[in-house]
């Protein structure tokens, strides 16, 4: 077993009605105003908002609220929310839904904690954290497992640049978990979530040299884990047995558990991040539009370990078996493997170049671990998938 340092400081507080919960939460962590952080009007509709409002108002906690978060959370939104805590003394956080409010909160709490820097500094690596605003979380859907782990992604309009920034202070303190809550969801987000539970598991997988037996073991287990309860899931959100299998493996996908030892490659994100940034694509969907192409042009660096993963999985023989079952399992819930499906359309050679650019940094990063790519490789992977 490889070497690690390894901490969760998350309350998971998982099962019915748990969003009520929340006040008690915030005022046992010295919460005293606080900023209730959310998107569009489904949680309004669905009553769940107002629970959250009336479990504050019950634990004596005034706070002000701010909407508005969409898919690809905007960095104009997050600085909206900056000031706005700073005008109301904020000292706690509360993001209600998925993992664009999440990663949304997240970034307002990095900026609120250092007036001295604009919080884009961090996500552009020309700043390191210090610390954060305490966040807690009520989670609508299983997806991005933001709700235990350390990442927060945000999308800046300006340049169409879309970043992601990590740092053990992102964790939140608590993370409040009803399957009941994802009951009306619409099957093609519950895909694009079951996409992104896979992919952060995936995207540790991939390794040049073997590392834990036991996390290689949970990683795989939790992989066929979803792959049991999902077409039940999107076929009826209100499945409560398999809405739970999800909603828990999302968290466990990104929490760190499944890559304990050995560093983490995640090249199919900053694939699909440079999608998503500029053709506003929904993240789960830009990245199994990609994966495919990705995990066929790096096997090289590994054939046995992407054999493994064929074989583990989903019980067959050769590499490229399991990937093409991998991508049929994806097609099968109404998601896109490759560009085309994605967008309607074929990308062009220039916004190929502008993509595999920005994926870089322009030029002061190389992607991935398991084979590290240059810009001319990007580029040959987004080919590949534009097929």
């Amino acid at each position: 077993m490889q070497d690690f340092s390894y901490q969760v400081r998350t309350k998971v507080l998982f099962g019915r009605d748990t969003e009520c919960k929340v006040g008690e939460e915030i005022k046992s962590l010295g919460g005293s105003r606080v900023l209730l952080h959310f998107g569009g009007g489904s949680a309004e509709r669905s009553g769940l908002l107002p629970r959250v409002r009336e479990s504050l108002r019950a634990a004596g906690l005034p706070f002000v609220e701010l909407g508005g978060v969409r898919p690809n959370p905007r960095l104009s939104l997050v600085r909206e929310g900056i000031d706005l805590c700073r005008r109301e003394g904020v000292d706690f956080l509360l993001a209600v839904g998925g993992g664009s409010v999440l990663d949304s909160a997240k970034a307002i709490g990095l900026g609120l904690f250092h007036p001295e820097t604009d919080v884009w500094e961090f996500y552009e690596r020309r700043a390191t954290a210090r610390g954060s605003t305490p966040l807690g979380v009520v989670l609508t859907i299983p997806a991005a497992g933001s709700e235990t782990s350390e990442s927060s992604v945000i999308t800046n309009e300006d340049g169409r640049k879309k970043r992601g920034y990590s740092t053990p202070f992102n964790r939140p303190l608590f993370a409040a978990m009803n399957p009941a809550l994802c009951a009306t969801l619409p099957p093609h987000a519950l895909a694009c979530g079951v996409a992104d539970i896979m992919m952060h598991t995936l995207d540790r997988y991939l390794v040049t040299e073997e590392r834990s037996h036991l996390t290689d073991k949970f990683a795989e287990a939790l992989l066929r884990d979803v792959i049991e309860f999902a077409p039940r899931a999107v076929r009826d959100p209100a499945d409560y047995e398999a809405m739970s299998e999800l909603l828990w493996a999302g968290s466990l996908s990104h929490n760190g558990l499944t890559g304990l030892g050995n560093k983490t490659d995640f090249a199919v994100h900053a694939l699909g991040h440079e999608l998503s940034g500029l053709f506003d694509a929904t993240h789960g969907a830009t990245l199994t539009a990609v994966w495919g192409s990705y995990w066929r042009y790096v096997m090289d660096a590994n054939p046995g370990r992407v054999a493994r993963y064929a074989r583990e999985v989903w019980g067959l023989s050769t590499a490229e078996e399991g990937i093409c079952k991998t991508e049929a399992f994806w097609q099968s819930l109404g998601l896109p493997v490759s560009i085309p499906e994605l967008l309607g359309r074929p990308v062009t050679e220039e916004e190929i170049g502008e993509m595999a650019v920005k994926s870089t940094f322009f030029g002061r990063r190389k992607v991935g671990v398991f084979k590290p790519l240059e810009v001319s490789d990007l580029e040959r992977i987004y080919r590949l998938a534009n097929r």
